[in-house]
């Protein structure tokens, strides 16, 4: 149980559970998944977008009287209107108008005012109004800028792979993530190899530039976050939007958990490595990360499908 404390202050420590039957059919492979869900926020972007605050305050471009603005695709919007609302900041964030109705819910419940962009340009369309905003009118905002922040990796290489690695004992062999902005696989991935020689980091994207996976994206197409580091992965796995789906409603009926779609993404991903090693003749401690839960997403018509099957 984590002790009593300020809210900010229960962001990290998070769960790292071991699936039973998502690679129970590998021998000599282990899944593991770090539950991001229970940060205060709901999401592994309670992380950056604390970070990304933090240094903010501490390098004088954030204080009283500037409103936080950011481009989003949900997940660190709902993080910083959290923080924002716990440290008394005004928050202004562009997401595509397409995001879950669950997102933006949640986002109006802490006060955070909504900018929706057009569906069809993603996150990338996002980014492109918010970079709009800010230059009309600087002095009112800090500009959070998550995807060419370096507080963004920083704070997964602080916190994040620290904790696996005290979680696992030293025993994870592999690290897997999708990328979006890349902060939670570059600086996971970067702590990892410096402290741990010899642990593979695989990266993995959506397959096509259109797919159903909110919070990432296939880079080929989109805009390239500044902070992303090629030369940290030792592979790309390509990921489609039905695999993930499949894997959020296998992990909800045989694991007990309910995941969100990139989450499930994510452990699709690090099956296909577990996979990879069985070829090989090798074992391995795969990490993932489970970077929200499903509530923000149940009525998504995907959960049904096994239903809608058997009506047909």
């Amino acid at each position: 149980m984590r002790n009593g404390s300020h809210l900010l202050e229960q962001i990290g420590n998070t769960p790292l559970v071991k699936l039973e039957k998502a690679c129970a059919d590998l021998p000599g492979i282990e899944i593991w998944v770090k539950l991001e869900y229970f940060n205060p926020g709901g999401s592994v972007k309670d992380r950056p977008g604390y970070n990304i605050i933090r240094e903010g305050e501490a390098s004088g471009r954030l204080g009283p009287g500037k409103t936080i603005l950011d481009a989003t695709s949900g997940n660190t919007g709902i993080a910083y209107a959290m923080i924002g609302a716990a440290k008394g900041y005004p928050v202004k964030l562009c997401l595509p108008a397409n995001a879950s109705d669950e997102r933006k819910i949640i986002l109006k419940a802490y006060g955070a005012e909504l900018v929706l962009t057009d569906p069809g340009a993603g996150s990338d369309g996002a980014f492109r109004k918010v970079r709009e905003i800010y230059a009309a009118d600087p002095d009112h905002y800090f500009y959070a800028d998550q995807y060419n922040n370096d507080a963004n990796w920083r704070a997964h290489f602080e916190t994040t792979a620290p904790e696996i690695i005290a979680q696992s004992e030293g025993r994870v062999t592999h690290f897997v993530a999708l990328l979006g902005t890349t902060g939670t696989f570059v600086g996971t991935s970067r702590r990892l190899k410096r402290d741990l020689p010899g642990v593979e980091c695989w990266s993995a994207q959506p397959s096509t530039p259109l797919h159903g996976v909110e919070g990432t994206k296939h880079l080929p197409t989109s805009i390239v976050p500044g902070i992303i580091d090629d030369k940290v992965a030792d592979g790309n796995l390509w990921i489609d939007t039905e695999e993930c789906y499949a894997m959020a409603r296998k992990l909800g009926r045989e694991e007990g958990l309910l995941l969100g779609i990139s989450a499930a993404g994510n452990v699709a991903a690090a099956r296909r490595v577990g996979e990879q090693l069985v070829k090989q003749g090798r074992k391995g401690v795969i990490v993932t990360i489970g970077c929200d839960g499903a509530a923000k997403y149940l009525r998504e018509d995907f959960w049904h499908e096994t239903e809608l099957a058997a009506t047909t």
